[in-house]
C-alpha cells in the first residue's frame, strides 16, 4: 500500500481533524525513527499513519474494537503482517508483544504526539514554543494532559532504546516538519 492509498483510507474512515493529524504526527515520527534506524520511511512512516485506522469507528479496547478491526481491514486489503503486528502492539491490550524496532518505534512516538501537542497548545499554538525541557515540565504537572500516561511515554524511549531527551528531541523536530498540517507551525 502506498501512502497516497493510505491517506485515502484514513480519510475514508476517519472524519475528525484531530484524529487525522494525530495521525499525520505520528507518520512524521515513525519517518524520523527510520532514517535513525536505516529503516525503509514510505513504510515506517504510512505504518504510523495507520495505526489508530479505526479507533474514530472502533474505540473501545479488545477484540471487535480498536486495533484489532483495522487490522483486519489492512490484513484485506493486502498489508504486510509486520505492519498489522506493530499495529496490534502499539496497544498494550492486545496481548503483541514488541519486538522490532518499527512495533518499539510506533508505541513511542504514539502518545508523545499527543502529549506535545498539548503542550503546544498551552504555548502559543506552536510548536516552535516548544522545548525538550517544557515537554519534562508539563510530564510534572499531573493535572496537565491527565488522561497521557507518563510512564508509557518513559517506557517508550526505554523500549526504543533511546535517551528521553533525545526521544522528545526527535519527536519535537519530526512535527515541527509538518507543523503546517498539525495547524502548529
Amino acid at each position: 500500500m502506498r501512502r497516497d492509498e493510505a491517506y485515502a483510507l484514513v480519510c475514508e474512515w476517519i472524519r475528525n481533524p484531530n484524529l487525522r493529524k494525530h495521525l499525520l504526527a505520528v507518520e512524521a515520527c515513525m519517518r524520523a525513527y527510520a532514517r535513525r534506524f536505516g529503516a525503509d520511511e514510505d513504510e515506517w512512516g504510512t505504518v504510523g499513519l495507520l495505526h489508530d485506522l479505526d479507533y474514530e469507528r472502533y474505540p473501545y479496547a479488545g477484540p471487535g474494537g480498536h486495533p484489532f478491526v483495522g487490522v483486519e481491514e489492512l490484513r484485506r486489503r493486502g498489508a504486510p503482517e509486520h505492519w498489522c503486528r506493530a499495529i496490534l502492539s502499539h496497544a498494550d491490550y492486545s496481548g503483541v508483544p514488541r519486538h522490532t524496532p518499527m512495533e518499539k518505534a510506533l508505541f513511542a512516538c504514539d502518545e508523545i504526539t499527543g502529549f506535545v501537542v498539548a503542550v503546544a497548545l498551552v504555548k502559543g499554538r506552536s510548536l516552535r514554543n516548544v522545548d525538550v525541557e517544557s515537554v519534562k515540565r508539563k510530564m510534572k504537572d499531573k493535572a496537565f494532559a491527565r488522561a497521557v500516561s507518563r510512564e508509557d511515554l518513559v517506557r517508550g524511549a526505554e523500549e526504543l532504546g533511546v535517551p528521553f531527551e533525545d526521544h522528545v528531541a526527535t519527536v519535537l523536530e519530526a512535527m515541527r516538519g509538518v507543523g503546517e498540517a498539525l495547524e502548529l507551525a
